[in-house]
């Protein structure tokens, strides 16, 4: 596998998490800040102690000056011990605050991107892979524990310095051989977490893969077809497979964990053992005095402790900052918010004029181009149809007019001016799309329909429009009307629409939001013919002074449309009105015939006509 170079050095994620520390939550820093002078001063104290207890106790001083001396000293490690407790308890409720901080950055940024580029798998990995920053795994927690481990490696350090210069003085030969010695240790380490992140992407797709299927299992839109149709076994199987592959990694990751620890337990006994040979050597020979000899003891000991403490820090530092940079280049992505330099607000009262200027697009990585060299123009008010088989490449039409993909050829104007010259948030107030993939919440009737707060509803205009859609039977059935909230898995008094109810609701929303283009993606696809033609022939009627794009299979629930274009492998064959097409007798007509044996009946009728 190709190695990939870090997104960011150790140094810059460093200075990166910290920054958004002080924005986010400035007491975690100032703790952090704080513990490295009380840290160092704690860990001297700690040596100097004993050594100052025989060094008073071997000395003439009397009973209360031994006791003020060594009072002092215990006092001062008391009031450090203090902090470092306290702010132990602080960091946890304060941590979490930073870390939800960081959560709604990345959701943010989730919902703030282009969509083209969220909709490409490398970039939902990226996200993926980004929260899995934010929690914790193993006891380690990357987006918190970086900060601190950051602090510790400062600390560690400043002992290393301060310890060193004590431990000089009994040998210049003691500093070089306690330092040089762990770096076998920590070449070990670093180059396991190299490992593990130049193969991160491969363990992160089974995950996906597993989190997909537990969501799939769990789901209660689909406990119907799992039992119908006897999934259960099958998914227990794609379970415990994906399951045993990821097993099967970790165990080899646990393997190379071991032989990285088993260099460090050689190098300790190497390392100590030289070590303390030089310092009884030099006792016995009556160089240094029995306190001096409590105070290099204790100095080794934790000399040691603080290089492998540096080593250990910065692969650990190293370690998280491989996967604090999954979350920073999400968070750096580009959002593609086009230029903004024109002013939507005076497009917003008035019906647009639409014009695809000889637009192509090409999905990445295809063979050919999903739509090629696509012109029409839309005039303010027209009522538009857009018809075709399945795969005709309608709804990639769609999501290029409404900005959510751009045109890999070509140009789409609105009122003559190109689309990428407006702020791309201030280009979706132009429209108001059903989409035909249809996904509701666990939010009220009236907060789904205004995508607002509660405190924010139009209560009138909500009901207004949820009954214009069709709704008014079922909203006359809920007791809470049009306060009462969707999916009844988390709401004992909610309810659950059906798929035609709530493809009303969705119509209902764009109702509500009142742009001047509406846009209807196959939005009743789960009505039958007649039901849909009825709902088509009533949104006639509410788009009087909007263009209006509607796309369908289904011809004749179009027929009332000023023009039809009629969509065939990505390219618009036809186009006229449907008395026009159907007199043509091209592949419009053709299709229009094997359908009509679906609505023939009411359509003779004059019904929806």
């Amino acid at each position: 596998m190709e190695k990939k170079k870090p997104y960011a050095s150790v140094g810059s994620n460093a200075l990166w998490i910290m920054g958004k520390q002080l924005k986010y939550s400035p007491w975690v820093f100032a703790i952090h800040a704080l513990s490295i002078p009380v840290g160092v001063g704690m860990s001297y104290a700690a040596i100097y102690l004993p050594s100052l207890v025989v060094k008073e106790v071997s000395g003439n001083n009397s009973l209360s000056e031994i006791a003020l001396h060594i009072g002092i000293l215990m006092l001062l490690m008391l009031i450090g011990g203090a902090f470092e407790s306290g702010s132990k308890l602080m960091l946890d409720g304060l941590q979490q605050t930073f870390r939800t901080a960081i959560i709604m950055r990345l959701c943010r940024k989730a919902m703030s991107i282009h969509y083209q580029q969220y909709e490409d798998k490398k970039t939902r990995d990226l996200f993926h892979r980004a929260l899995r920053a934010t929690q914790q795994w193993g006891g380690v927690w990357p987006v918190c524990d970086m900060p601190k481990q950051s602090a510790e490696l400062v600390k560690s350090l400043l002992c290393y310095l301060l310890f060193g210069s004590v431990i000089s003085v009994v040998s210049p030969w003691l500093l070089p051989i306690l330092t040089i010695a762990p770096l076998v240790n920590w070449a070990c380490v670093r180059a396991y977490h190299k490992y593990e992140y130049n193969n991160r992407e491969k363990c992160t797709d089974k995950e996906t893969k597993l989190w997909y299927v537990q969501q799939q299992t769990a789901d209660f839109s689909a406990g119907k077809d799992i039992r119908i149709y006897g999934m259960a076994e099958w998914f227990g199987s794609l379970f415990k497979g994906l399951h045993h592959d990821i097993s099967k990694w970790e165990t080899k990751l646990a393997n190379k964990r071991f032989l990285s620890q088993l260099a460090d337990l050689v190098v300790i006994l190497l390392r100590d053992g030289v070590a303390y040979w030089i310092l009884i050597t030099m006792t016995l020979q009556g160089k240094i005095t029995v306190d001096r000899f409590v105070l290099y003891f204790a100095a080794i000991s934790s000399f040691a402790t603080w290089v492998g403490n540096i080593l250990n820090g910065w692969n650990q530092l190293h370690a998280n900052s491989l996967k604090l940079c999954d979350l920073r280049e999400f968070a750096e992505l580009e959002e593609g918010t086009g230029i903004g330099e024109i002013d939507v607000q005076s497009h917003l009262n008035k019906a647009p004029e639409i014009v695809f200027d000889h637009v192509s697009f090409r999905y990445e990585g295809a063979e050919r181009e999903a739509l090629h060299d696509i012109s029409f123009t839309m005039k303010p008010g027209e009522k538009v149809a857009l018809v075709g088989l399945n795969g005709a490449g309608k709804t990639t039409l769609v999501k290029l007019l409404c900005g959510l993909y751009r045109p890999t050829s070509g140009e789409i104007r609105v009122n003559g001016i190109p689309i990428e010259k407006f702020g791309l948030t201030d280009y979706y107030r132009l429209f108001s799309v059903v989409f035909q993939d249809i996904r509701t919440g666990f939010f009220s009737l009236a907060q789904t329909v205004s995508g607002t707060a509660v405190e924010t509803v139009n209560e009138k205009k909500v009901e207004q429009c949820m009954r214009l859609s069709g709704l008014s039977e079922k909203l006359d059935s809920l007791p809470e009307g049009i306060y009462t909230r969707l999916d009844k898995q988390l709401h004992e008094s909610g309810t659950e629409l059906s798929g035609g109810e709530a493809q009303k609701l969705m119509l209902a929303r764009a109702l509500y939001k009142d742009a001047p283009m509406l846009v209807l993606d196959e939005p009743t696809a789960a009505l039958d013919p007649l039901a849909e033609n009825r709902i088509y022939q009533e949104y006639h009627a509410m788009s009087a002074k909007k263009t209006a794009l509607f796309i369908s299979h289904r011809l004749a629930s179009t027929r009332f449309c000023d023009r039809i274009l009629y969509l065939e492998n990505g390219e618009i064959v036809e186009t006229g009105t449907h008395e026009q097409l159907v007199k043509l007798g091209g592949k419009y007509s053709e299709l229009f015939e094997i359908q009509s044996c679906w609505y023939r009946e009411d359509y003779e009728k004059g019904e929806g006509v």
